[in-house]
């Protein structure tokens, strides 16, 4: 797998954890403030898509995970 899948796979569970935490209807309920952390990473994902820079991206290529193709380092 590319860096850009584990971001995507990632970015993809945290919001579903976060919604899942922060959504009143929930069984895992446990604070609206939960919801704050979905927004986080949706602006993370926004501003990657503008800047193509990701902290997450940094540390999977310094753990040796091949790259992707929209994980580019911009020189």
């Amino acid at each position: 797998m590319t860096v850009e899948r584990y971001i995507r796979i990632v970015a993809g569970l945290f919001i579903m954890v976060s919604l899942a935490l922060g959504v009143e209807t929930s069984p895992l309920f446990v604070s609206h403030w939960a919801l704050a952390f979905t927004a986080f990473v949706g602006l993370n994902l926004f501003q990657f898509g503008f800047t193509n820079f990701c902290p997450m991206g940094i540390i999977l290529r310094k753990l040796g995970v091949p790259e992707g193709t929209a994980c580019a380092v911009a020189e």
